[in-house]
């Protein structure tokens, strides 16, 4: 087991052993025990109670932050050129069809988000091997296949991300910067657990929510009651 840095360890002694905290006194401890010198990503894992191998115990859903995430997501529109200023005013970072499917057939996918049109998504199907495992590939579930492009552009830079169940039953998402204010981190966290809540599929028996965890980049993890959320 790796050593501790002296940092680490004055994280760990600020988290009291075996407590389930609140989400609002995690946001604030999020805080406090974050230590690197950039400003680390607050991320929420929930374990849920379902199978995921299981079609019908399949989790998968978006969810519009109230506070966005703090990072600059960057938007590809694939997109025909009727719909390309459309695209653009609404702030995507790159705009454009058939030189950015070649682009990606040669490996290029320096995006966090692709949004497409339904006629466009033929010509995404081959590429699949190098979209999927990236989580890149536009789904109609996600909001990310539409015509609304505009409107599906300035969502995503607004706050929206899409998140999907493991195949450990988990969800992890991005919820924040630690420089966000407590209230802040607390607003989006709840927003996605009350959004997970919402979609319990009704094949789940048993306890849904079995366990959240909030973490920074650089800090250990502090668990959540999920009673108290």
């Amino acid at each position: 087991m790796a050593k501790l840095t002296k940092k680490q360890k004055e994280a760990v002694s600020k988290i009291e052993k075996n407590k389930l905290y609140s989400l609002k006194d995690a946001s604030i401890l999020i805080k406090q025990i974050a230590s690197a010198k950039f400003d680390e990503s607050v991320d929420i894992a929930v374990k849920l109670g379902v199978d995921p191998r299981k079609a019908n115990q399949m989790v998968r859903g978006v969810v519009a932050l109230p506070h966005g995430t703090g990072k600059n997501m960057r938007v590809l529109a694939l997109v025909t050129p009727d719909k390309e200023a459309e695209a653009k005013e609404a702030g995507a970072d790159h705009v454009g069809l058939d030189d950015y499917l070649q682009k990606i057939k040669d490996g290029w996918t320096d995006v966090d988000v692709i949004v497409t049109m339904p006629a466009v998504m033929g010509k995404l199907g081959p590429l699949g091997r190098i979209l999927g495992p990236r989580g890149l590939m536009p789904n109609p579930k996600t909001g990310t296949v539409t015509m609304e492009i505009g409107k599906a552009v300035a969502e995503i830079k607004a706050g929206k991300i899409d998140f999907k169940v493991d195949k450990t039953g988990i969800v992890h998402a991005g919820i924040g910067k630690v420089s966000f204010d407590a209230d802040k981190i607390t607003e989006n966290a709840h927003e996605i657990i009350q959004t997970l809540i919402k979609l319990k599929p009704t094949a789940a028996k048993g306890t849904y929510i079995k366990s959240i965890h909030l973490t920074s980049t650089m800090s250990p993890a502090i668990a959540l009651d999920p009673k108290a959320v």
